[in-house]
Formats: C-alpha cells, structure tokens, sequence
C-alpha cells in the first residue's frame, strides 16, 4: 500500500510539474501568436489576393501584368532609378567616408552632422527643398522632374547610410597592415588597391545594398518628381492603381507588390550575408587617428568637403525657407514681395494643419511606448534566453520593415479590413490602422537598439542581483533601467521621429479626419501650393528639431546622474 501510494504520488507531483511547464509556457506561445498575426498574416495575405480573382485562385494577374508593355517599362524605371542612386549614394558615401576615417580634416564632429541632415530629414521635404534650389539656379534650366532628378535626389538623400557603414569599416581595418604594406615598398594606391578595398570591400558593398534597398523602398521622392512627369516605378504603380479603384485593382497591385517584396527580400538576404562577412573582418575597436596626413592639400580639400556639405544640407533648406515666405511662387525675392501669410495659413486658417500635427505626434507617442515596451521584453529574452522560438520572433518582427513601406500598407489594408472570416473591426479607414501599421514597421528599430544595449551589460550582474535577494521588479529598476536606458530611449526616439514624418505606409491608410504630417504635405505639393507645403515642412522641421533636442537634454541629464558618484 504504501508503495502504491508512493508511486500515486510520484504520478501526480510529475503531472503537476507538467501543468507547470504548461503554464510557465503560455506567455511565450501567445507571444508567438500574437506575433504572426500583427507581422506574418499580414504578408501571407497580401501573397493570397495577388492570386484571388472572382473568388477562385489564378494567375491571371500575374499574367495580365507581365504581358502589359507599361510593366516592363515600370520595372525598367524602377532598375535605372534604384541602380542609379545606389551608385551616386556610393560614390559620395565612399569618398566621404574615407576623407573623414583617414584623413586629418578638422571639425569632424561637425562635418558628421551635416552630412546625415539629407537622411535625417524626411525625403518628401528634401524633395521640396532640392526642386525649389533647381528653380532658383539663374544660369542653368535644372528639371528634377525627370529620371536624372530622381536619381539625384535618391542618390544624395541615401549617401549618409553609406558613409556611416563605411567609415566604421574603415576604421577598424588593422593599420599595421597597411604599414607593412608601406615597408614593403608600396605606395598610397598600391596599399590602397591591395589592402584597404579589400578589407573593407565587404563593408561598402553591404552599405551599397542598403543604399539600394532605401531607394527601392522610397515612395515619396519618386511621387513628388516622378508622377507629374509621368515616370513611374513599382512603388508609386502600386499607389496609383490602389487610388484607381479600378478592376481587380487590389489583386494587380497585390501582384506587383508580391514582385517588389521578392526584390526587396532577395537585396535583404544578399545584405544579410555580406554584412555578415565583413563583421568579421578589421578590428574589434575602430582606430579614430588620421592614417592620411594632406598637408598643403589640407585647406583645398576641407573647402571641396564644405561646400559639398553645405550644398547638399543647408543651401536647399534655405532655398525652401525662401520659397515659404513669398507672396507667390515664382516672384524675385525682394522685400516687397516678402510675406509670412503661408505660415499663417497652415498653422491657423487651414483646420487640417494642426488636427494632422495632433494626430502624428499622438500616433509617434503611442507608437514609440509600445515598441518601447514590447520591444525591449522582445530584446531581453531574445539575448537572455537564445532559443528557436526567440528567433522566429525575431525575425517575424523584423519581416515588416525588409518590406517596401507600400508594400506593408497594402498588406495592412487586406490583413485589416477583414481579420477573420466575417468580421471587420471597423478600423480601416481610422488612426487606428495606422498605429498598428506603424507599429508593424517599425518595431525591428526598438529591438535592435534595445539588443546592443542589452549585449553591453553582463548577464552576471542580473545573476549577483537574484542571489542577492533582488526582485524581477528591484532588478530592472535599480541596475538594468540605469544601464540599458540610453540604448533603450534612443531606439523609441528613432521610432518617434520616423513615426511622425511617415508617409509611405500613410500614403495607402489614410483617410479624412486622419491625415498625417506626411499627408498635409503631399497632398498640398500634388495640388500646386508649393508655397504651402514649404512653409508647413519647415514647421516640420522646427517641431522635429524640438523633439530632438529635448531628448538630448533628457539623455545628456540621464548620463550625468549614471555617472555621478
């Protein structure tokens, strides 16, 4: 008897241990549910309607696509546009990458925030700016609303991304390489042919496929110069025929979004492994010493870095603040033609300025806490627990924002409209589409920032915590907050900002009474009230520089009490 009751016993504190497993399990597997249903369905049901046609499943799309002239004229476009750019975008990123990583140019500091001002700045507004500087060159008839303009335009907005991934690079190829190089008798370009390209080839060719892949994501500088000149691309075809509302126009532009998915995807694999490849290669700390010294050239080539800078980052600004205070577009700028009656107007008798204001700072908030919150749980135990599970997360996450934002919109609108069979929530055509939407896109940039914070800090701190006595809530208050908080608050902060400037994903979901920043502005620009959209984008960009330097102040007093003794 008593050994039945042993084993009874056994059976049922094994059972119990079981249940306990179970239910020590749920939150991870609702997390994966609700994760494919906010991030996998939403492409899975995109790829099922550029199928659907009557009710059946055909081809028929895809066929009808690829025998229209128009298709492959568009999917040219699109190739020139992007190839274009991407090797503008390079050629600039490289050049100043190296004069910045290896030369000895002062004013460094300085020099870095000027040139990622055209990518910082939303590209629907450096649109704005670059065609008004065009209007206003006296000796040169300069059209931007032509290809080679919006190659232009792409390829000096996306040059940053390649400076950035490039000097990094650059600085941390071993200079000792290059010294025996010189030793062994070779001069500037032999060592410059023969051991820094190829340390750091990896390196640019990752920062060029980015490149690529912002401009094939790109919506708003194609919109603003290539529609009224009839030049269209797949991110801007798939736009026109879902305004269109024409025949079967959803599952056309499901099909030509399925194509530019699977461009983007394959550009997202192919970035994926080389930049895989070149993590491994240089240093592990970046050298900051000048490796180049310029000498009597030194002067020259600072002016030649300057006026670049400067003409590529402040004198299109200053020409669109130009273009916003006159009285009429296209008058001489003379003080009698000088007028603040644009900025009047958006700010006080045009009702939608301030309600879209409301609305995209209230969508940005919201956004930037949820992906805080979320996003940074997603980092904790994506770098604390490893696992499979973990990674399908974290990669489903990461899904959205591989996509083209046109894309992801259109995939909203099927994945939102009806959810389950029957049922329609009755939030497309709300703010609400977009908050989900938004935060679909961009919850990736908080679990990234929120892992390198996390790969900064031990896990032993947390473990010298829980044998201390510490509490899960004691533990993240007292020791992980103050050390992860700078990384974790830059991450929100870059969802905020992107959140509140977005216009792609908008430019699909938006309806009346929800109109966005990004919207105002696009849709004064494709009405002709240039001299409106240029005075509201520079509100804009007074109310971004605001957010921004309120969240350097916080930052700069959260060090200051990290630090302090």
């Amino acid at each position: 008897m008593t050994q039945i009751t042993l084993n009874d016993g056994g059976r049922q504190a094994a059972g119990a241990g079981r249940r306990s497993s179970l239910l020590k399990n749920v939150p991870l597997w609702l997390s994966v549910l609700l994760v494919t249903l906010l991030f996998v369905v939403p492409v899975i049901r995109l790829f099922y309607m550029s199928f659907v046609e009557e009710g059946g499943m055909s081809l028929v799309h895809y066929r009808s696509l690829l025998n229209e002239s128009g298709t492959w004229t568009m999917l040219l476009n699109t190739l020139i546009v992007t190839a274009g750019s991407t090797g503008l975008s390079l050629a600039l990123g490289v050049t100043t990458a190296w004069l910045a990583a290896y030369t000895d140019i002062r004013m460094k500091k300085v020099l870095q925030v000027l040139i990622l001002l055209p990518f910082i700045i939303p590209s629907y507004i450096v649109t704005i700016a670059w065609t008004q500087l065009a209007s206003d060159v006296p000796f040169a008839d300069i059209n931007l609303y032509s290809m080679g303009g919006i190659i232009f335009v792409l390829g000096i907005t996306h040059y940053p991304l390649v400076h950035l991934f490039t000097a990094n690079v650059l600085r941390r190829i071993p200079k000792e390489q290059e010294w025996a190089a010189r030793a062994g008798g070779g001069g500037s370009l032999t060592v410059l042919r023969r051991v820094t390209l190829p340390l750091a080839l990896p390196g640019i060719v990752g920062s060029a496929m980015i490149a690529f892949l912002s401009n094939l994501d790109n919506f708003g500088i194609p919109a603003f110069l290539g529609i009224p000149a009839n030049i269209t691309v797949l991110s801007t075809a798939i736009y026109q025929e879902v305004i269109g509302f024409g025949p079967g126009a959803f599952s056309r532009a499901a099909a030509l979004s399925v194509i530019l998915a699977i461009v983007a995807l394959a550009g997202t694999l192919l970035q994926w492994l080389l930049l895989r490849k070149s993590a491994t290669d240089g240093t592990a700390a970046p050298d900051t010493e000048p490796r180049v010294r310029l000498g009597k050239r030194r002067p020259l080539v600072e002016a030649a870095l300057w006026l670049f800078v400067l003409g590529t980052g402040i004198v299109p600004l200053l020409s669109m603040l130009k273009t916003s205070v006159i009285r009429a577009y296209g008058l001489p700028f003379m003080p009698e033609n000088l007028t603040f009656d644009h900025y009047r107007y958006v700010l006080f008798d045009y009702g939608k300025s301030f309600e879209a204001m409301g609305t995209s700072l209230k969508l940005a908030v919201a956004a930037s806490l949820i992906c805080l919150v979320f996003g940074t749980a997603i980092a904790y135990f994506r770098t604390r627990r490893p696992g499979g599970t973990l990674r399908y997360i974290e990669l489903s996450v990461g899904l959205p924002y591989a996509l083209p934002g046109i894309v992801l919109g259109l995939a909203m609108i099927f994945a939102w409209m009806e959810p389950l069979p029957g049922w329609n929530p009755g939030i497309y055509g709300t703010a609400g589409i977009l908050l989900i939407a938004y935060v679909t896109r961009f919850m990736v940039l908080q679990v990234r920032g929120s892992m390198t914070a996390m790969a900064q800090v031990s896990p032993d701190m947390e473990e010298a915590a829980r044998i201390s006595g510490a509490g899960a809530l004691q533990k993240w208050r007292k020791i992980l907050l103050p050390l992860l908080s700078g990384g974790i608050l830059s991450g929100a902060l870059l969802v905020l900002l992107t959140s509140l400037t977005e216009l792609t994903v908008s430019s699909l979901l938006w309806s009346s009474g929800s109109e966005t920043i990004g919207i105002i502005i696009f849709n004064f620009e494709q009405a002709g009230y240039t001299t409106h959209s240029t005075a509201y984008s520079a509100v804009v960009l007074v109310l971004m520089g605001a957010i921004a330097g309120l969240a350097h102040l916080l930052l700069r007093i959260r060090n200051r009490r990290v630090n302090s003794p």
